[in-house]
């Protein structure tokens, strides 16, 4: 009987800094293929911040974030609002995030977003929507579902749950950038770890 696989995508760890970082697009399609193939995985989640601008959500809810409905509410926003420039041009920025998670959703990915929380540190302003908990949380509430799983990160605070579920007979594979992966996530890894970046010709984005 063949084993079931779900993936667990950390975007703030693995996707950092977009395309300035990684020195390249990544073609999602390409991703969630590669994971199918190479894997066999079923559910791929993905874990990420989402900017709601006063958006009216309750965290507690256990209703998925609408993202139509997010939307809509900027639009109206940025036709409806007296902006600065500089707020048209970050409220364009999070219109285009919202409609990327669109995209990713239709291609098959279970969105997994968090709304991005803003704190004051003297006069910076710093933007954080952690999702680290949420990833563990579903590492161990679907851990019954599957025998194997890929986790795309290399944040080292993974490592305690990930050696627990390989304890548990879980087969892990950990796919990450390797200038971004922990050590500790190496050495859990083993023979698993596959570098992100040498899978550029496979699942780089190729403009039409």
């Amino acid at each position: 009987m063949a084993k079931t696989c779900y993936a667990f995508i950390d975007a703030a760890n693995l996707f950092y800094g977009g395309k300035k970082s990684l020195g390249w697009s990544v073609d999602y399609r390409k991703l969630l293929k590669y994971l199918k193939v190479k894997f066999g995985v079923k559910k791929a989640f993905y874990y990420a911040g989402v900017e709601l601008n006063n958006f009216p959500h309750d965290p507690l809810s256990p209703r998925p974030i609408d993202l139509n409905k997010v939307l809509q509410f900027h639009r109206k926003k940025l036709k409806g609002e007296k902006l600065s420039e500089s707020e048209v041009v970050l409220l364009g920025r999070h219109i285009q995030r919202i409609k990327f998670y669109r995209k990713l959703k239709k291609f098959g990915y279970t969105l997994k977003l968090k709304p991005t929380k803003i704190y004051k540190e003297g006069d910076r302003t710093i933007k954080k929507a952690n999702c680290d908990v949420d990833l563990t949380f579903d590492l161990m509430r679907y851990m019954s579902q599957y025998q194997e799983l890929v986790i795309l990160s290399g944040d080292g605070d993974f490592a305690v749950v990930l050696k627990y579920l390989r304890n548990k007979r879980k087969k892990v594979h950990i796919l990450s950038r390797g200038e971004r992966t922990a050590k500790e996530i190496r050495r859990l890894a083993g023979g698993k770890f596959i570098d992100f970046v040498r899978l550029r010709s496979k699942l780089e984005f190729e403009e039409k």
